[in-house]
């Protein structure tokens, strides 16, 4: 009888696993057509076509159209490779390497997928649901930022900085805005913008 549960946890892990692989899909095929058509132009049945999946499965993953704007934005997160970051904030043994490993993601984030963020925005002015979605991206982040920055030990901050402060401080200088101007408008490269931001980042944030 022990069999029983036993498969019955497997089959729900398979099942999980194809449910977000299965999101993944719809995910890139959404931000591939929002980016080549806009948003207006776009509609589900497309998404589904080019997700190669069924009408009704995407609603099931992400409700309507309103919910694909959603899509876009973990769409942008997939581009970041999120699962590393995991690995290498848990590899890093100290604020430091926490705190370049965060950067590092950022900088994949805007590089791979900084075209998805400004049609979020852009779109945004003139459609609620985009508008809505790109708020969503910067709350995650922050949200994830706030906990990294909290769980270090007394004294890993400056003297003044909480974390709160040190979520608003990473953000004013971490941002999309910041990134294409030193990239497109002064012809920094990706990486050069990331190690500006991790030794400026250092040097305000850390104790």
């Amino acid at each position: 009888m022990a069999a029983a549960p036993e498969r019955r946890r497997y089959d729900s892990l398979v099942r999980t696993a194809q449910a977000d692989e299965t999101r993944r899909q719809i995910a890139q095929a959404a931000r591939r057509l929002f980016v080549a058509q806009g948003w207006g132009q776009t509609t589900v049945r497309e998404v589904a076509r080019e997700a190669g999946v069924s009408v009704p499965t995407v609603y099931s993953a992400y409700g309507n159209k309103k919910g694909l704007a959603i899509a876009l934005m973990d769409a942008a997160d997939l581009a970041a490779d999120p699962d590393r970051l995991v690995a290498e904030l848990a590899a890093a043994d100290d604020p430091p390497g926490q705190l370049a490993v965060s950067v590092a993601f950022h900088r994949r984030l805007y590089e791979r997928a900084g075209d998805v963020i400004l049609l979020l925005r852009e779109g945004g002015r003139t459609e609620p649901e985009l508008a809505a979605a790109y708020r969503e991206g910067p709350r995650r982040g922050e949200e994830a930022l706030l906990r990294l920055f909290s769980s270090w030990p007394a004294g890993a901050l400056r003297d003044g900085v909480d974390p709160r402060t040190a979520v608003d401080m990473y953000g004013a200088i971490c941002g999309i805005d910041a990134y294409t101007g030193l990239t497109a408008g002064r012809g920094w490269s990706p990486e050069r913008v990331e190690g500006w931001w991790t030794g400026l980042l250092t040097r305000e944030l850390l104790g």
